[in-house]
C-alpha cells in the first residue's frame, strides 16, 4: 500500500531549526519526484521544495530560499527537509507529496513560538 508518512515537527523558538523526515513505500520512490507543502492557518497549501528523481535537482519558493534544504534517500526511501532560521510567518503544517500522483501524508506540525 502507498504511505507517505511525516515526522520530525513540533515546538521550535524563533530562529531555530528542525528536521522534516518523509518515510515513503508502496511506489517507485526513486522514480518520483518528492516535494514538502507548507499550510498555514486559514491559507492555502503551497509548494516549498521539491527535489527531482534523477538529477537531485532541488527548487524552493521564495520565502525559504536559502533557509530550507530537500534532500533524499532513495535507498532508505526518505525525503528530508531541514529548516533553519524558523519564524512565526512560516507555514505552521507541512505535507510530503509524490509528485505527480495523488500521494500526500498525513502533514506534521510546526510551531514556532517564544
Amino acid at each position: 500500500q502507498v504511505s507517505l508518512v511525516e515526522s520530525g515537527g513540533g515546538l521550535v523558538r524563533p530562529g531555530g531549526s528542525l528536521t522534516l523526515n518523509c518515510a515513503a513505500a508502496g511506489f517507485t520512490f526513486d522514480r518520483t519526484a518528492m516535494s514538502w507543502y507548507g499550510q498555514a492557518p486559514g491559507k492555502e497549501r503551497e509548494l516549498v521544495a521539491l527535489i527531482s528523481s534523477i538529477n537531485d535537482r532541488t527548487t524552493y519558493v521564495d520565502s525559504v530560499k536559502g533557509r530550507l534544504t530537500i534532500s533524499r534517500d532513495n535507498l532508505k526511501k526518505m525525503v528530508v527537509l531541514q529548516m533553519n532560521s524558523l519564524e512565526p510567518e512560516d507555514p505552521a503544517r507541512y505535507f510530503c507529496h509524490a509528485g505527480r500522483t495523488p500521494y500526500w501524508g498525513q502533514g506534521t506540525q510546526v510551531t514556532v513560538s517564544s
